[in-house]
């Protein structure tokens, strides 16, 4: 286990040196964390109530082709479905310990420094595990052309990106969520888009969008922003690794060409919490020589309609192999 440690700075032979240690403690800058503000709370769940949750889900009935009816013939009968998705929750958590002694003998308060990273650190370990529920959805879109892109209903990429973001496609994702799938909106009037910000680049990089932009929203460039089109709400995010499948938003695709996004419409994903994330020291060990500070929660996110069916379906996943 690492343990964060006091060593002297002075070495054993040659000459003695001092070194001054500046006032003001450099914070190394984490990754933008974007994603759980778009979850939804689920309620009334906490400590107490069981290891899972299942949220209930009506199907829509079918549509008749035609309504009418003649005098003695009975009404027709319809389906009406109700499943439920069960979550279940689990622990997640990380600590750093350190002693007593690199404690006593710092310049800088150890425990409100380790505590502030921590903090940190709980903020990306949600942002992460929140993408991984947007990422759930079984439609997948893939450029592969300007105008081109190969789409799946299976959970899986059908093939690598060969082209990032545009406008074409950022018109396309929001008529498959509107015309396909009827997904309603976020806030009555926009989707939501998260992205890599290379994926973002890819857009406003296009010519149309200079043009969509340069008598509506001639700052938009100035200031770097997509803003919203298509009816989509654009977010930028940093948040990822360099392999597909990893940890928030990926640069992903043949030669690295596509900035992986999500876009979404409304009860998306749920948020489901038994312990709410919380800082804790842990009972101190050898006589107090020994201490540690660690994150803990109690928690799971999940998407809601983990199918690809019209009025279920309410992410596009833009994703490569």
């Amino acid at each position: 286990m690492p343990t964060f440690t006091w060593a002297s700075g002075v070495p054993n032979t040659g000459a003695l040196k001092t070194s001054y240690l500046a006032k003001r403690l450099y914070v190394a800058a984490i990754a933008e964390t974007v994603a759980v503000e778009h979850c939804s709370t689920e309620g009334g769940y906490g400590k107490g109530q069981g290891e899972s949750v299942t949220l209930p889900r009506i199907s829509n009935m079918t549509e008749s082709t035609d309504y009418s009816l003649a005098e003695t013939e009975r009404i027709p009968e319809k389906a009406h479905t109700v499943t439920g998705k069960v979550v279940t929750v689990g622990e997640f958590g990380a600590a750093v310990p350190f002693t007593s002694f690199a404690r006593d003998l710092s310049q800088f308060n150890l425990k409100n420094s380790v505590q502030m990273k921590l903090k940190e650190d709980m903020r990306l370990a949600l942002d992460v595990r929140a993408f991984r529920a947007f990422k759930q959805t079984l439609y997948k879109y893939v450029p592969t052309g300007a105008a081109t892109a190969t789409t799946t209903t299976n959970g899986t990429p059908g093939t690598s990106a060969t082209a990032n973001m545009n406008v074409f496609h950022a018109a396309a994702i929001r008529d498959i969520l509107f015309d396909t799938f009827k997904a309603p909106t976020v806030d009555g009037s926009n989707y939501v888009g998260i992205f890599r910000t290379l994926g973002l680049r890819g857009i406003k990089n296009d010519p149309d969008w200079e043009f969509w932009n340069q008598y509506t929203n001639p700052q938009a460039k100035f200031n770097s922003e997509v803003g919203k089109m298509e009816g989509i709400r654009f977010v930028e995010t940093n948040h990822g690794t360099s392999t597909v499948g990893g940890g928030g938003l990926n640069i992903v695709g043949t030669s690295s060409v596509l900035g992986e996004g999500i876009v979404f419409g409304d009860d998306a994903v749920r948020y489901i919490e038994a312990l709410s994330p919380e800082l804790r020291m842990a009972v101190p060990d050898d006589f107090d020589r020994r201490q540690a500070v660690a994150w803990y929660g109690i928690y799971e996110f999940s998407i809601v309609w983990d199918t690809a069916s019209a009025g279920e379906c309410r992410v596009v996943h833009i994703t490569s192999t």
